[in-house]
């Protein structure tokens, strides 16, 4: 799949049901599983034993799970059951009508608990052929490896670090910031069409003018 090395070939099929009987979820999450999805494949491990890589420090294997779809409808949390079940990083290929989509979480490190990793988010290219989908193996570890799927999957906004940033850690922490600059002059938009005062609405627009700007300068 996706072109990967034989050497990483995996190819077993996982019953869905593993995802859910005999674990604590609610009878929504299970009905999704039902519902929602056909099959679910397990297509590669790319690992330092697999392709001559180093060893990553955070991340020792990515996952390639194939995921058959009933339509083109996938509830996020199908990917967060699956990603707190398997201990390891994973790209999702989801299949529809011949088409894909490749999803992948951000995982970090969990602070506590029973979990190896936390989900920060999820970043997905659009459905296309699976020959057009944007993920090449870069890098010379699998920690950078894991790294570039992620901004391969993400596109323009993690693509390329920016000045300053040395890891994807960081290009994320902007794209937040971003994402809350966004926020913050949207909702400001609203308060200048109905405030009514003019030395108010002044305020509120030298408010708003400030955090485009600190919005431009965060690209």
């Amino acid at each position: 799949m996706l072109g990967l090395p034989k050497s990483t070939e995996f190819s077993k099929r996982i019953p869905k049901q593993k995802f859910y009987e005999n674990l604590d979820i609610s009878p929504a999450l299970k009905r999704v599983f039902v519902e929602q999805i056909r099959v679910i494949y397990w297509r590669n491990k790319l690992a330092a034993t697999t392709l001559n890589l180093s060893e990553g420090t955070v991340v020792t294997e990515i996952e390639v799970f194939e995921i058959r779809l009933s339509s083109p409808e996938l509830d996020e949390a199908v990917l967060r059951q699956i990603d707190k079940e398997i201990p390891y990083h994973i790209v999702f290929m989801l299949e529809c009508d011949g088409q894909y989509r490749a999803v992948i979480g951000y995982k970090e490190k969990a602070a506590s608990g029973k979990s190896a990793f936390k989900v920060d988010r999820y970043y997905s290219t659009d459905w296309m052929e699976e020959a057009e989908l944007p993920l090449r193996i870069e890098g010379l570890t699998v920690d950078a490896v894991y790294e570039n799927f992620v901004r391969q999957i993400a596109g323009p906004e993690l693509e390329l670090p920016t000045a300053g940033e040395t890891t994807l850690k960081e290009s994320i922490e902007r794209q937040k910031q971003r994402e809350q600059l966004q926020k913050q002059i949207a909702a400001l938009e609203v308060k200048i069409r109905n405030e009514k005062q003019p030395k108010k609405k002044f305020e509120l627009v030298q408010e708003m003018r400030n955090l485009e700007e600190q919005f431009v300068h965060s690209n």
